[in-house]
């Protein structure tokens, strides 16, 4: 083994956002950290589309989505995980301490589970379960949040939930400037309700003290730990921070003035994670920090999004397609997009119904898995349902016939920055020098570059492994 390694995957963050911070904050961890750090501009190899669902098993498998075949969320992944394994499944398997927390496609838990120091499975998990099982009240607190704040972050918390949280504060390890954290924001938001938007920051701060707290106690020789909450926020709120990136403006001056600061604070967030770990890097020699993304993002055509056309009543719709409660399950997805997995005896009669589902005399656009796993792509903006006309097997309905509703988006925005398929990568050692250069490397050389640290030759499927 040449170094212990912590994979920190910063999802969607481009040098763009890192350069930016580092130049606004040049006293930051940041800043320094890359002063000392190898640098390398990564790219996805990925074919169909650019989705943090596909460009991240790439990484963590060492082959694009042509090969993995994983697309969204829910997928099957016995096939995918028997055929181009994810390298925390190599690592342990090869007599490695593993520790995994949150990366995506990491539910369910493997079947050897006690090869790994810990695994907490990413959030939109369809289960709780968690190693250790002390986990898994954190883990049912934080899949409750993720699904009550897609488009528009809930005013509400999960009392139930919560309490069990509260109940467990000093084992999970979460600590009170974390909560003096939660409690200033929440004080926030009665004053201002915009900055109701930081609190999906809120989870990762409370999920990064739970995985210091297991990183410290196990000290495995190899852990991952991704967080979203700077690429949730780029999206949003990209069009505030740099106006300068679009020909014309579609908001008001009042938007830019309240959202301008949005990206800097959920950097801020991120440099407090990167401080923790240089401090846990310097006082443990061996280790060396791995941030990273699978692509980036850049800016895009702005919409401004007043309405969006949400399900929030799933029984009714598949009432009306002639699913009984027993024919379909839920299935994790980010809203708009709805998905559920559906019985086999069921679901060609279904993909014909959804064939003939009309919104304005357009088809709606789903996808259908191999294992029936259905994906509806809601989300139509700024639709004036007195003049839209809806229709299924060619009989009309109305919205809420369906259980469909034109919500309002708070944040009047969608995606004002998309994905690109240049990313990020920063390795830092204490005391090795850095480099200027951004040489560009494929997402792909990472995991057998990972893979050669710990003297494992990668399977034959992978990029031969290159010294990064």
């Amino acid at each position: 083994m040449d170094k212990k390694i912590i994979l920190f995957e910063c999802n969607e963050i481009p040098w763009r956002i890192l350069d930016f911070y580092c130049d606004r904050y040049p006293q930051s961890t940041l800043a320094h950290l890359l002063t000392q750090s190898r640098q390398y501009e990564t790219y996805t190899e990925d074919e169909t589309s650019l989705s943090p669902w596909k460009t991240w098993p790439s990484l963590h498998r060492g082959v694009n989505d042509r090969t993995h075949l994983i697309s969204d969320l829910g997928d099957d992944l016995t096939e995918a995980n028997r055929a181009y394994r994810p390298v925390w499944q190599i690592l342990a398997e090869s007599g490695i301490r593993t520790g995994v927390f949150g990366s995506l496609h990491s539910y369910p838990l493997p079947t050897n589970i006690d090869d790994y120091d810990f695994y907490v499975p990413d959030t939109f998990s369809k289960g709780v379960d968690c190693h250790p099982k002390s986990l898994n009240t954190f883990q049912a607190f934080n899949l409750r949040m993720v699904q009550s704040s897609s488009m528009n972050v809930s005013r509400g918390i999960p009392i139930s939930a919560a309490a069990h949280v509260v109940a467990k504060l000093p084992s999970l390890g979460i600590t009170t400037r974390s909560l003096a954290k939660v409690g200033s924001q929440l004080a926030t938001e009665m004053l201002n309700s915009r900055r109701k938007v930081r609190r999906r920051t809120m989870q990762s701060v409370l999920a990064f003290d739970i995985f210091m707290k297991q990183l410290k106690s196990n000290k495995p020789d190899f852990v991952t730990f991704f967080t979203n909450h700077v690429a949730s926020t780029m999206h949003r709120f990209w069009a505030a921070a740099f106006p300068e990136d679009y020909e014309q403006s579609v908001y008001p001056n009042e938007w830019q003035h309240h959202y301008a600061r949005e990206i800097e604070f959920v950097m801020h967030t991120l440099d407090g994670f990167l401080r923790s770990l240089m401090n846990f890097v310097h006082q443990n020699p061996g280790y060396s920090l791995w941030l990273t993304s699978s692509m980036g993002q850049a800016a895009t055509t702005p919409r401004r999004i007043e309405t969006q056309l949400l399900l929030h009543d799933p029984k009714k719709l598949f009432n009306v397609l002639g699913l009984n409660a027993e024919d379909w399950s839920r299935a994790p997805a980010m809203s708009p997009n709805y998905s559920f997995k559906v019985a086999a005896d069921k679901a060609n009669k279904l993909e014909r119904s959804l064939l003939q589902f009309l919104i304005n005399g357009e088809p709606l656009s789903f996808r259908r898995s191999s294992e029936n796993l259905f994906s509806l792509d809601f989300g139509h903006p700024n639709l004036d349902l007195s003049k839209s006309a809806l229709s299924i097997n060619k009989q009309s309905y109305s919205f809420d016939a369906i259980g469909l509703k034109n919500t309002k988006i708070e944040e009047m925005c969608n995606a004002n920055a998309y994905h690109i398929p240049q990313g990020s990568l920063a390795i830092y050692e204490p005391n090795s020098p850095g480099t200027k250069e951004r040489p560009q490397i494929s997402t792909l050389d990472i995991a057998p570059a990972l893979l050669a640290n710990y003297a494992i030759k990668p399977p034959a499927y992978m990029h031969r492994a290159v010294n990064i």
